[in-house]
This record gives C-alpha cells, sequence and structure tokens, in this order.
C-alpha cells in the first residue's frame, strides 16, 4: 500500500520527535495533516489525539501517528474511537506485526524509550508492512464491540 495521508499528533512529551517523524513523513511523499502540540508547554493529551483518530474513523486520512512519553495514553485514548486500531510500538518488528496480524491503523511512539532513530525506523516499518488478511481478518473482525 502506498499511503499518501497521514495524521500526526502529541503531547508535550511527544514534541521533540514530531517534527522528525513528520519530516520523514513528507520525504516518503505523504501528505500530513498535523494536529499539534507545537511546544514543551504541558497539555492533555486527548485533545491531540482526538483530531488524528477521527481522521482515521472518518477516512480523512489512511493513517495515524501519536507520540506520548510512554505511547500508552494516546494509544487507550485513539482506541475509543470506532475503526481505529492503534498500536503502541517500541521496536520495529512490534510495528510491523500490528499492521500485518492486527490491521492497525495508528502508530503510537512512546517518545522517552526509544531514540528518534529508533522512532524512525519503527514507523518506516510500519509504512512498510501490509495486512495479511486471511486467518488475522477474521480476529480483526471481532475487535470491534457491538
Amino acid at each position: 500500500m502506498t499511503t499518501k495521508s497521514i495524521s500526526i499528533g502529541c503531547d508535550h512529551a511527544g514534541f521533540p520527535y514530531k517534527d522528525r517523524i513528520k519530516n520523514l513523513l513528507l520525504a516518503r511523499g505523504i501528505e500530513v495533516v498535523d494536529y499539534g502540540t507545537n511546544s514543551l508547554d504541558s497539555v492533555d493529551y486527548p485533545d491531540f489525539v482526538h483530531p488524528v483518530a477521527n481522521d482515521v474513523e472518518s477516512g480523512r486520512a489512511e493513517l495515524g501517528v501519536l507520540l506520548c512519553g510512554s505511547g500508552n495514553g494516546v494509544a487507550i485514548t485513539a482506541n475509543k474511537h470506532q475503526g481505529v486500531r492503534a498500536a503502541l510500538c517500541w521496536i520495529e518488528e512490534i510495528a510491523a506485526l500490528a499492521r500485518q496480524h492486527n490491521d492497525a491503523n495508528i502508530v503510537c511512539l512512546p517518545v522517552r524509550f526509544t531514540t528518534p532513530e529508533q522512532a524512525d525506523a519503527i514507523v518506516n516499518a510500519f509504512l512498510n508492512a501490509t495486512f495479511e488478511g486471511g486467518r488475522h481478518a477474521t480476529r480483526v473482525g471481532k475487535i470491534a464491540c457491538m
């Protein structure tokens, strides 16, 4: 899959990596919608997660990238949206499997536990992987609450 659009968001802890990841995406020819935050000033992560999740949920963005200190807060918040499968990824293999087996559509990065180079590699692994379908599609189909 060639990704054409990604929405990105972060809190103050994720801010140090946001522009780096954004530039990585732009260099790949991907349109990026940036929901902030744009400084190290303390903010509430849900304010930046919900717009990204809304874009992915509605199809305005094909994928999303969220960043915070642990990655947990942004992942928990994003996963409240139906149709969003946000995966907390701290190594490349987890990111690839999240796409291949879980059809994840948002990658969540724990900035306090990854180097900038690791974050780049995680995002690239996420983008380079594709959903395998088959038995995984059956499982993914059982995720949503009715």
